[in-house]
């Protein structure tokens, strides 16, 4: 799943991976992961979601990291906001409000420019991956976030063999098994969604549940 891919759904409108509301899952659940009000909340492959302004309204900062300058750019235009942009390693970062968006490679960022968030909330970026970016994105990326960090992962599950990603199916396991020790792993909520999903259903689907999961950074590192 190379960056083409999604620079060109953009450019093409095919973002059905795009909510027009809060994910019910980030309002169940948010709760229970335990950050603190002002906490930075490191949000992946961010796009243009509606989660920010959210999370945001509930006294957090927010750092996003994207690829497509159109999800960028209509962010900020839906919040009626001119952002101020800067240059860096990781990318081109636009800054308003509680709100840092960086145009850029998320791989690209090292501890460095994730040491503050204390938080996590991944509902779009791990689903949206194969296996071995899965892999790399868990044990790379998430290895860079600071000790005691707290999180919400959601993710999708359903067979694999019905439907190719993306979204793809990841299971509890593959969760579990890729944070390794490093991280706590709750399993908050397992809620079967196919009836609220008729495109998936046409697409032949015969199973659809999403799962949220509290994640927590070991201090022992």
């Amino acid at each position: 799943m190379d960056p083409d891919f999604w620079q060109q759904a953009w450019r093409e409108g095919r973002t059905r991976f795009h909510q027009d509301r809060i994910s019910p899952m980030l309002a169940a659940h948010w709760d229970a992961v335990g950050a603190a009000r002002g906490s930075r909340v490191f949000v992946p492959l961010c796009g243009k979601t509606l989660d920010m302004p959210w999370l945001a309204g509930r006294g957090h900062r927010v750092l996003g990291v994207e690829l497509s300058p159109i999800a960028v750019d209509a962010f900020f235009d839906a919040l009626g906001a001119t952002p101020e942009i800067r240059a860096s390693k990781y990318g081109r970062h636009h800054l308003a409000g509680p709100y840092e968006l960086i145009l850029g490679d998320a791989f690209a960022l090292d501890a460095a420019a994730l040491a503050d968030c204390n938080a996590v909330y991944d509902r779009a970026a791990l689903i949206a991956l194969p296996p071995d970016l899965r892999t790399r994105y868990l044990g790379e990326l998430y290895a860079r976030l600071p000790a005691g960090c707290r999180g919400l992962v959601v993710t999708l599950e359903y067979p694999q063999v019905e439907k190719d990603g993306p979204p793809f199916s990841v299971g509890e396991a593959e969760v579990r098994g890729s944070l390794g020790r490093d991280w706590t792993v709750d399993l908050l909520e397992r809620r079967d969604i196919l009836a609220d999903e008729p495109g998936f259903v046409a697409e032949g689907l015969t199973a659809l549940s999403t799962m949220a999961y509290a994640i927590r950074r070991n201090r022992s590192l």
